[in-house]
């Protein structure tokens, strides 16, 4: 399957030059579009709320995508980033038109992937900077560290990474995607936000 992806942030905004550019792609390379997938709404709001959300859970192997460019996806650099890895484990394909790319199992994928992990990294160790920061704040404050004896402890597998569970689920990341992410199980994910009271608030 082939789709069209459109997005436009506001009313006074026109589906149709986006249309006409993934048309005029689309004949260049002797491709016809399935699917549109059209929407009027800001890159800021999670893909789940969005029919990007619909597309993404339909998509399968081999599947094409094609959009103008990569800010039709998202605003933010992680959302982006975030979808085009869930797309390239898939083997979905996406083609921009403005941007030229062909992301799937060519070798600017695998730099797009190789930087998404990266990406991710960095973002683990600033969450475990700024754990490591607080408990020195603490320490230097006369605070005692470390549970008290006969206390159950705080600290679990994924004691840390709060920030990280709470960028992906605003995202609208599903929890089985965060379990693969973060190499736990689904009773552990559940289990650590229970324990940990983690909610996602409504956006505005």
């Amino acid at each position: 399957m082939i789709f069209g992806y459109i997005r436009v942030s506001t009313d006074k905004q026109t589906v149709e030059n986006q249309r006409f550019e993934i048309i005029k792609y689309s004949k260049q390379h002797h491709m016809k579009i399935d699917e549109w997938i059209e929407e009027t709404i800001s890159g800021t709001v999670s893909p789940s709320k969005r029919n990007l959300g619909v597309l993404l859970k339909k998509t399968k192997q081999d599947d094409i995508i094609i959009c103008s460019e990569l800010s039709r996806l998202g605003r933010t650099m992680f959302m982006i980033m975030s979808i085009l890895n869930l797309l390239m484990e898939r083997g979905v394909q996406i083609y921009t038109v403005k941007e030229g790319y062909k992301l799937g199992e060519d070798l600017q994928s695998k730099v797009l992937a190789f930087a998404f992990s990266i990406s991710a990294e960095i973002e683990r160790t600033l969450i475990s900077q700024r754990t490591k920061e607080a408990l020195k704040r603490k320490k230097s404050e006369g605070k005692k560290l470390g549970r008290p004896q006969g206390r159950k402890s705080s600290h679990y597998k994924l004691s840390g990474k709060e920030d990280l569970i709470c960028q992906y689920l605003s995202e609208g990341f599903p929890k089985t995607y965060i379990c693969s992410r973060l190499n736990v199980s689904n009773s552990t994910l559940y289990s650590f936000m229970r324990r940990t009271k983690i909610y996602i608030p409504d956006k505005k």
